[in-house]
């Protein structure tokens, strides 16, 4: 198998924050769904928006992820924050593409859309298994070696 490739900067992060900020947003999700609640889409909508393009230090969610951590002492792992970034930006997409989804009564649609995003969550929080570092470098990476 290739080597995965993911894109790299000199900022580092903790992996246990995002391995729970990805638990956070399958939670969101499925309540979401579960009780009707479309603004848990929204509010991670948003959440997604702050991580993925803004220079902002904490988004809600990893805020709250930031606090978990420390109150239960989990160890810290530091980890290159660049693959984050690109997979909050395709977090930010695929519920985006929720959130459209569903507000246009496509509601088959934003279930399968978010059921994407919540494997891919999964593989994240319960194995540290980056799906943007994947898919960067068999999607991404080739455009630019053109």
């Amino acid at each position: 198998m290739k080597q995965l490739i993911c894109p790299i900067s000199k900022e580092r992060i903790n992996e246990q924050i995002t391995r729970l900020n990805a638990f956070l947003g399958i939670l969101l999700i499925v309540l979401g769904f579960a009780f009707n609640l479309p603004l848990l889409f929204v509010f991670l909508l948003i959440d997604f928006f702050i991580r993925a393009f803004t220079s902002i230090s904490f988004s809600p969610v990893s805020y709250l992820s930031h606090r978990v951590v420390n109150c239960l002492h989990l160890r810290e792992k530091k980890i290159d924050k660049a693959p984050k970034i690109f997979a909050a930006r395709l977090g930010f997409a695929f519920v985006l593409a929720t959130v459209l989804f569903y507000f246009f009564n496509l509601k088959t649609a934003a279930f399968v859309t978010a059921g994407i995003f919540v494997f891919f969550a999964t593989l994240e929080f319960a194995l540290a298994v980056c799906v943007g570092c994947i898919l960067y470098t068999y999607v991404v990476l080739p455009f630019y070696k053109k």
